[in-house]
């Protein structure tokens, strides 16, 4: 077990924890956001983001502290803290995007982490490869050995209380993450950052982003915090964080600022079409778009970055607080309406529904089904899965309505779509205390179906007979041939008679 990495409460793959940073004598609780620092541009200075933001971490890039003679010697004259005047944790990176980006970075893992510890970073990063998305399988092989020789030679590295990265590569091919994953996480490192993923956010390309970081999580210890490098966009904070990472670090706060971007949690907009802040962080309540248009460069720059920074940290409150509630997945949905793409990544991580599960808390406060996504959600699964442990009668009704009169039937349960049959008895357990639309929509009742099909299958001497309450053809297609099958209002007729 990681000590450092502590989890306090759960929903979906999503927790809240507590990282625990001896070098800095600080607990960070994530989900957690690290705004990043670039050591020669303070759009918002350090001090301001802890006292005004309550960060409780942020980002610098070691490389280029090193690279740069003054900062260099200011960093090691001073240290980090003092230098960025910041006393919460501070974790740099090593070189690695500039190697991604310009091929080639003059430094060793041994003597950038030594660096980092001289300078008193709190969490360093190795000298890994960063493999673009759709690289050839046998150039993601090769970079995949440099970044496992990186992992090693940040091993034999003696950094004290400073913890260590140990970044996850692969590019787009599912077995090299899980893979990468499963070495990283049985070495003695600290935080496994994914790698390689900004390329894949800049396309909108989340579903990809969520396979990738599902192949992560395969391969790691349930008690390994994830570091998503570049998610610093604050749409797709809650897919992020349903995903299970626990560490976000964003630049777009202040990349996007000087470019009069305004970022909202259902996307970007830019400064000239935007006729009312749909805010109401201080920027936003304070001045109004024609206010910030004419402002000079530095202040419009400024007034951006700081709305940028409000609304990224309000959605991670919101995120925790969702987690808390039980309602994560009912905010991804949300998020998910904001962009097609946004939706093609909910409906990806719906793909690993069956992986979710096994982490979901068996019980929340209460199940919302807000579309056609929520009949695949983990809930729904569990139940078809475990629907065969029930002790079905010799002859079942599975009804949408109300238990008949008539003696005929040994039971009468529910017939509750997305779930199915469900016994009188637990209607009033979760999730069955579901909150539905008057207008079932297909995909329900499909699910429903399907749970029928599990029951059916669990106990085949039953006698079931179901009555629907004008299912689609879809559904009713899908159960089984000895299933008896009414139409609710042809069974009131005959109960009238």
């Amino acid at each position: 077990m990681r000590e450092h990495f502590e989890l306090r409460r759960g929903d979906a793959l999503g927790r809240i924890g507590a990282l625990t940073v001896p070098r800095a004598g600080r607990i960070v609780e994530t989900p957690a956001l690290l705004p990043v620092i670039n050591p020669n541009i303070r759009t918002v200075s350090p001090a301001r983001l802890e006292a005004e933001f309550g960060a409780e971490a942020l980002i610098t890039n070691a490389y280029i502290i090193r690279k740069t003679a003054d900062l260099r010697e200011r960093a090691i004259a001073e240290g980090l803290h003092d230098m960025l005047e910041f006393s919460g944790a501070i974790f740099t990176d090593s070189g690695s995007f500039q190697l991604a980006e310009y091929g080639e970075i003059d430094v060793t893992t041994r003597e950038i982490l030594e660096f980092q510890h001289a300078i008193g970073s709190d969490v360093a990063t190795p000298v890994d490869v960063p493999t673009p998305p759709d690289a050839a399988r046998e150039a993601a092989e090769v970079d995949l050995e440099t970044t496992r020789q990186a992992l090693a030679d940040a091993e034999a590295v003696d950094t004290g209380e400073m913890l260590v990265n140990a970044p996850i590569q692969g590019s787009t091919h599912l077995d090299l993450r899980e893979e990468a994953a499963r070495h990283a996480d049985a070495t003695d490192l600290d935080v496994f950052p994914v790698g390689a993923v900004v390329p894949l956010m800049n396309d909108y390309r989340y579903a990809d982003v969520v396979d990738v970081v599902a192949a992560a999580k395969r391969g790691l210890g349930a008690d390994a915090p994830v570091h998503l490098f570049g998610a610093g966009h604050p749409m797709m904070f809650a897919l992020a964080v349903a995903m299970g990472c626990d560490v976000f670090d964003s630049a777009a706060y202040a990349i996007y600022a000087r470019d009069d971007r305004y970022l909202t949690v259902r996307g970007t907009k830019h400064l000239d079409d935007v006729d009312y802040f749909p805010c109401e962080c201080p920027v936003c309540a304070a001045n109004d778009p024609t206010d910030v248009r004419a402002a000079a460069d530095d202040e419009r720059e400024r007034l951006l970055a700081e709305h940028n920074l409000h609304v990224s940290y309000g959605e991670l409150r919101r995120i925790k607080n969702a987690i808390r509630e039980g309602s994560l997945l009912e905010l991804v949905e949300t998020r998910a309406r904001g962009h097609p793409t946004m939706l093609d990544g909910y409906r990806a991580l719906l793909d690993h529904t069956a992986e979710i599960e096994r982490h979901d808390p068996a019980s929340k406060g209460a199940f919302f089904y807000c579309s056609a996504e929520s009949a695949r959600r983990p809930e729904v699964v569990r139940h078809h899965d475990r629907i065969g442990r029930l002790d079905a009668p010799a002859r079942l009704l599975v009804t949408a309505g109300s238990a008949p009169s008539d003696d005929y039937f040994d039971a009468a349960w529910r017939l509750l779509p997305p779930f199915g049959p469900v016994p009188r008895a637990l209607s009033e357990t979760y999730p069955f205390t579901a909150e539905l639309p008057d207008r079932t929509d297909a995909a329900a009742c499909e699910a429903a179906a399907r749970g029928v099909a599990a029951l059916v299958d669990a106990n085949p001497a039953t006698d079931v007979t179901v009555a629907h309450d004008d299912w689609p053809a879809s559904a009713l297609a899908l159960l089984p041939d000895s299933v008896t099958v009414e139409r609710l209002g042809a069974r009131r007729d005959r109960d009238d008679d």
